[in-house]
């Protein structure tokens, strides 16, 4: 009986998407680094200033009650977060430097995008892996420091007293989160070296903060915050504390500007994961 070579057939059936790529991606991505030890050395660092703040409630609300510079207030939650700046800015380069650029340099990208996980399950994924790392160090922290005043306090007066502590701890630590994730995933996406991510996301933190403190000091010009993303969240920041800086159209600006930039990383990402690259 003859066989008849009827070539190749395109599949014509329908493929499923589950929606759940995303968090495989993510979870892998943290399980891959919560392997290293290195990193668990950096994420226990950045628990040192918790411990410290906790002592101070401790003492603040136990031992020396009413002494003013023990005392918990909205300040020692916003002081808090911005000075975990510093393990932010680690973390994300240690963890999100490498999330694209290390696919793109295996040509791995073609792998992901060629099974049934699209664009957005794929960015999504890779963005969830730093926000978890980095919401360990920023909102949780600040979180459980609220729930240790009550605790030794033994009420719940100071947060009765205090009703926008917990919406304003959520907000600028899911803008602190949300800055470093999305400017580091962009950055990663326009290279195929996690170094050299790396290195342009450290550039602009750092340089660019220096410029605007020189600009400023030579102008006396505060729209010269603008060109920092960060100083541009720590005003972000001290606004949702209750702290708003004397040019209320800063302010606006501020949010326009930071809103501007989260917009031109997602475009970013758009433009550069894309299941083939074409080498010139």
């Amino acid at each position: 009986m003859p066989i008849h070579d009827q070539g190749y057939r395109h599949y014509t059936g329908g493929r499923a998407l589950h929606g759940r790529g995303w968090w495989v991606i993510a979870h892998h991505g943290v399980l891959d680094r919560l392997r290293e030890r290195r990193f668990l050395a950096l994420l226990l660092f950045a628990w040192s200033l918790f411990v410290f703040r906790a002592v101070e409630l401790y003492i603040g609300t136990t031992v020396i009650r009413g002494a003013f510079f023990f005392a918990p207030s909205e300040e020692t939650f916003r002081t808090f977060l911005e000075q975990q700046r510093l393990f932010v800015f680690f973390i994300t380069i240690y963890a999100g430097a490498g999330l694209i650029a290390t696919d793109r340099q295996s040509n791995a990208l073609q792998i992901y995008l060629s099974k049934p996980i699209t664009r957005n399950n794929y960015i999504g994924g890779k963005l969830l892996t730093l926000a978890l790392f980095l919401v360990a160090v920023t909102w949780f922290p600040a979180m459980l420091l609220l729930v240790l005043q009550i605790l030794f306090s033994g009420s719940l007066d100071f947060v009765i007293s205090h009703p926008r502590l917990v919406p304003a701890i959520t907000l600028a630590s899911m803008l602190q989160v949300a800055l470093a994730s999305m400017m580091m995933l962009a950055l990663s996406s326009l290279s195929r070296s996690r170094r050299f991510a790396a290195m342009m996301y450290a550039g602009i933190v750092i340089f660019a903060g220096v410029l605007d403190g020189a600009l400023e000091r030579v102008s006396g010009n505060p729209l010269w915050v603008l060109i920092s993303p960060q100083n541009t969240l720590l005003l972000l920041i001290d606004s949702i504390f209750g702290v708003p800086p004397d040019d209320t159209a800063v302010l606006g600006l501020a949010v326009a500007a930071f809103a501007i930039l989260l917009a031109a990383c997602l475009f970013t990402l758009e433009r550069r994961v894309h299941a083939v690259d074409v080498v010139a």
